[in-house]
């Protein structure tokens, strides 16, 4: 039930905020000349996927998770993206293929060992990861890997229908910070 919620949703999603993210795409190439990210994340049963993103950091700034990235590095149209959330329209198109669900746990990178090995033990992993959940509501990102995994896992055992709509509606009402940056 939620994979058919997850490709109706990203389906029209892209289709009815296309003339928004072609705005945001065009305002990007003026910020940092390449407004699209890509980056190899670690997705279900810990097989890599591309996750795809609007740019919100120059574009020479080091391939790391969020927390560990300077403040410096982030572009001033970045910084309204991330306040606003909007750099992570773009993937509506991780979902639409299946990469990713709109609820579930945050992609990792492959290098952030500890999270690996903490979601690992609570078999995080067994599902598709998300745009947003649990965690990211409560300003829970990856610099703290175990209680990251905890909440993950508390989610997944709690997963409903009625909280798959209710991370989705907190979100977009700009609930929680997203990922943090020193």
């Amino acid at each position: 039930m939620i994979r058919i919620l997850d490709f109706f949703f990203a389906l029209f999603g892209l289709l009815f905020a296309s003339p928004f993210l072609i705005v945001l795409y065009i305002i990007g190439l003026f910020d940092t000349g390449s407004p699209i990210f890509t980056q190899e994340r670690v997705g279900r049963n810990k097989k890599p996927f591309t996750l795809v993103k609007f740019r919100t950091m120059k574009v020479d700034t080091a391939s790391v998770a969020s927390h560990l990235a300077s403040t410096l590095s982030i572009t001033p149209f970045g910084g309204f993206l991330r306040k606003t959330k909007l750099d992570e329209l773009p993937q509506l198109w991780n979902v639409l293929k299946g990469d990713m669900s709109l609820v579930g746990p945050r992609p990792g990178l492959f290098n952030q060992e500890e999270l690996t090995k903490a979601r690992d033990e609570k078999r995080i992993y067994d599902v598709r990861p998300g745009i947003t959940g649990l965690s990211q509501v409560n300003e829970i990102d990856m610099s703290t890997p175990e209680l990251l995994a905890k909440t993950d896992r508390q989610m997944l055992d709690n997963l409903s229908l009625a909280n798959y709509f209710k991370y989705i509606v907190m979100t977009v009402s700009g609930k929680g910070s997203g990922d943090r940056v020193k």
